[in-house]
């Protein structure tokens, strides 16, 4: 039988089981696990990689635990701006956006993007423009607000900084992503973001960028990242893995370890992914304390975790 495999993050970073407490622990696990399944259940039932990624993304954009769509953090103006990507193995088609705002999920949007356009990349009020045509749902403010999320926006809003998420201290790099490798041999990434505290100047971090944190070729792999996006960027890590399988002949785990715990750090960037190849090979692979993330495939592995 056809192997089938999926893994999903919700960010990466300084996560430290000793600040962390049990119930808030059970609530990311749970959070986790319920995500996971929606995309289980697409592939065991023999649906699409595609349509798995994005079943799982839209748990994890419903989630305020996670810095995507409801639980996006406050922008420099005290608003949501919110980025996502979405791609498929075999004709290599992808769709993202950027700096969208009143999508409860910005996966999906990507997703009409590579669809219904002959485009990849819309940003801003382009994006939004494309959204309303298409007739693509829009959802109120009130939907985004998140109280915690506020009093991080709170303490910075007026100065000069900003910050991944939670805070400066303790940070965690709150992208959320899935990745998944069908029964017709199809792999699919998506990576949603909603960005940095108090960002501003329209920045936009690796999520969105396809190469970057997402990419998926069936002669490879499909991958998602999370991390300091500007080194993500400049390390085209998305890609960067798949290209070590197909000129170097790298495994899976090789490839990720390399660019994780190699390439990525020499540049001083921290981070982490997740990879499946065309095998259902998983590969959750962090050079930080942490990384919240799941996988489960066909032949009994499942796994649940948050640390190192």
């Amino acid at each position: 039988m056809q192997r089938f495999s999926i893994a999903i993050h919700g960010g990466a970073g300084t996560i430290l089981q000793s600040e962390m407490s049990a119930e808030k622990e059970k609530g990311y696990k749970d959070a986790l696990q319920d995500a996971l399944n929606a995309g289980y259940k697409v592939l065991e039932n023999g649906g699409t990689s595609l349509d798995a990624v994005e079943q799982s993304m839209m748990q994890l954009e419903n989630c305020p635990l996670f810095n995507a769509a409801k639980g996006a953090v406050f922008n420099a103006l005290g608003k949501h701006e919110m980025d996502a990507s979405i791609m498929e193995g075999k004709n290599r088609m992808a769709g993202a956006v950027s700096g969208v705002h009143n999508i409860q999920h910005p996966t999906s949007l990507a997703r009409q993007v590579m669809e219904q356009t002959e485009h990849v990349f819309l940003i801003g009020e382009g994006a939004m423009d494309f959204a309303a045509t298409i007739g693509f749902p829009f959802i109120d403010d009130d939907y985004f607000y998140d109280e915690f999320r506020y009093q991080q926006w709170l303490k910075i809003k007026d100065s000069e900084k900003f910050q991944l998420d939670h805070t400066i201290v303790d940070k965690k790099f709150g992208t959320v992503g899935a990745v998944a490798l069908d029964i017709h041999g199809n792999l699919a990434a998506a990576t949603s973001t909603g960005g940095m505290t108090n960002k501003k100047f329209g920045r936009v971090g690796d999520s969105p960028i396809i190469g970057a944190g997402t990419y998926a070729n069936n002669a490879t792999c499909a991958v998602s990242c999370t991390g300091s996006g500007e080194y993500f960027i400049r390390g085209v890590v998305a890609y960067d893995v798949s290209c070590l399988m197909e000129y170097k002949g790298l495994s899976l785990q090789a490839a990720c370890d390399e660019v994780v715990q190699h390439r990525l750090k020499n540049m001083d960037g921290d981070g982490g992914l997740i990879a499946v190849d065309t095998q259902g090979n998983i590969v959750l692979s962090f050079n930080t304390e942490g990384m919240y993330r799941a996988c489960r495939n066909n032949e009994g592995r499942h796994e649940v975790s948050i640390y190192k």
